[in-house]
């Protein structure tokens, strides 16, 4: 089983982040004039422990279908969203619809970056003809979320969690606010960081060049330089 890392893909040391990378499970190029918001979470030990209960619930949701796509070699979103959200359902009823629908999303999105990545060593095209690696999601990978499961407004921040939502009453400055209305919102992730914390980085481009890009959908996904390093890859013999 091989962690991913920088080092499998035989880079050049990156540069000390900026404003342009940010590290939170993966490290996001941004690219089309995409700018990420980062907003700590100042949570109560009691609230850290909802969030983790979340996030080790999205990991083993995502490591129940991860195998589906290993065996099916299908990652697209929408086809694997056909194969895979019933039983999903069924299974991890406490996560509802659509954070069921983000597990799927977040499963095809680190298949894509796996098995699609030009510099992946685990590229389709290198494979040999050998079965798909399966992928490993560990308790360090972020949450998905969408407009359904966070919604901010007049500062108050409210996210799902298992049992129930949690607000969160944020100081946003007013460029940063301004931002949620200008600006089109393309990700918003929950992670832990190294110092236990959590965070959610919001993921933005300008309408107008969202509206360019819906002509090419390629163009809207978060382009990135590295495997994420919250998933491990186990090769089939």
């Amino acid at each position: 089983m091989h962690p991913l890392s920088n080092t499998a893909f035989n880079q050049e040391p990156h540069a000390p982040l900026d404003s342009g990378r940010v590290h939170i499970g993966i490290r996001y190029t941004l690219s089309y004039m995409k700018s990420q918001l980062r907003i700590p979470l100042h949570t109560s030990p009691e609230q850290a422990a909802r969030l983790q209960a979340l996030q080790t619930v999205f990991a083993q949701a995502c490591n129940s279908i991860a195998p589906l796509v290993q065996q099916t070699g299908i990652w697209n979103r929408v086809a694997l969203h056909h194969l895979a959200y019933k039983a999903l359902r069924a299974k991890y009823p406490a996560i509802g619809s659509q954070m069921a629908c983000n597990v799927i999303y977040s499963v095809s999105r680190a298949s894509r970056l796996i098995y699609q990545h030009p510099s992946s060593p685990f590229h389709v095209s290198r494979l040999g003809g050998k079965a798909l690696p399966l992928l490993h999601f560990t308790n360090a990978a972020p949450v998905y979320f969408d407009r359904h499961t966070l919604s901010l407004k007049d500062g108050q921040l409210s996210m799902f969690t298992l049992d129930g939502r949690m607000r969160f009453q944020l100081a946003l400055q007013t460029q940063d606010e301004a931002r949620f209305h200008h600006q089109k919102l393309h990700e918003i992730v929950l992670a832990r960081r190294s110092d236990g914390a959590f965070e959610l980085c919001f993921l933005f481009s300008p309408k107008t060049t969202a509206k360019k890009n819906q002509r090419n959908p390629a163009l809207t996904d978060t382009t990135t330089d590295e495997l994420p390093d919250y998933v491990t890859v186990e090769e089939q013999t």
